[in-house]
């Protein structure tokens, strides 16, 4: 009987009540899809003992912890101290999700910049890529991922990424990853799948975001993390690689970036 191919759902959110029922279960459910480790992201860090406990009951599970820019007003102002302090639990392996999203958030566009700042120099303190969420704030987000990337170095994901070729090519340029979430495998999608395909396959990972963005043909339900391999199929299409090579390329992307979330 062959292995199935091992692939890395490199950001969901297993803390969330869509969950509660039988978290167990999903994490098992995903272990036998080929889905052997998960990253689950904790966006309010009053939540990160929460999200760091169902890290520590699951080894398969690893977990980031930041502050989401569409919480940034209504959160206590992180510190990079704070930051580093959670960072030294070894399954702590990401700063974030940070970002700027002015779709829903615009009105406070001034702290989310401030609070990404500051995970921006807790990654380059910690050595633990940024995961960064971004809609609708291109230009500030290009412009502010150089200048503190040219302040102290750091590694980052651009997750879920569903934004513009010049961010993506921005992106890029710093040495950045982006990673695939069901967004790209949806029929209307094929502006993301370009810009996919025009990228380095070395700097390409796969997320489900779950419980949302189910990738067909679970479109419309919730999603969870062994779907990510239907989004990873989508890929490896887009790449012109069989699934085996894609997952395989993936991994490596994936250690390379995560160096800390090894099994």
């Amino acid at each position: 009987m062959t292995s199935l191919p091992k692939i890395t759902d490199s950001h969901c959110h297993l803390d969330f009540p869509d969950f509660d029922e039988d978290r167990a279960s999903y994490v098992q459910g995903a272990v036998e899809a080929g889905v052997h480790r998960m990253v689950t992201i904790c966006t309010r860090l009053k939540n990160e003992p929460s999200v760091r406990a169902i890290a520590d009951a699951f080894a398969p599970v690893f977990y980031a912890a930041g502050t989401h820019p569409m919480s940034a007003a209504e959160e206590p102002m992180t510190s990079v101290d704070e930051l580093c302090r959670i960072a030294e639990h070894p399954k702590m392996v990401g700063i974030g999700e940070t970002g700027l999203d002015y779709h829903y958030s615009a009105d406070s566009m001034e702290v989310q910049q401030q609070s990404l700042r500051i995970h921006c120099a807790a990654a380059a303190e910690t050595g633990l890529p940024l995961i960064i969420h971004a809609r609708a704030a291109d230009d500030d987000m290009a412009r502010i991922l150089a200048e503190e990337h040219k302040n102290a170095a750091f590694g980052c994901v651009m997750h879920c990424f569903s934004s513009s070729r010049e961010l993506a090519d921005a992106a890029l340029d710093l040495g950045f990853y982006l990673s695939m979430s069901g967004i790209g495998t949806f029929p209307k999608s094929q502006d993301i799948r370009d810009i996919f395909a025009s990228a380095p396959v070395e700097r390409i990972l796969v997320e489900t975001d779950a419980p949302y963005l189910a990738p067909p043909p679970f479109r419309g339900k919730r999603n969870e993390p062994s779907y990510v391999v239907h989004t990873a199929k989508v890929a490896a299409d887009v790449f012109g690689l069989r699934y085996e090579d894609f997952a395989l390329q993936c991994e490596a992307n994936f250690e390379r970036l995560f160096s800390k979330a090894v099994l």
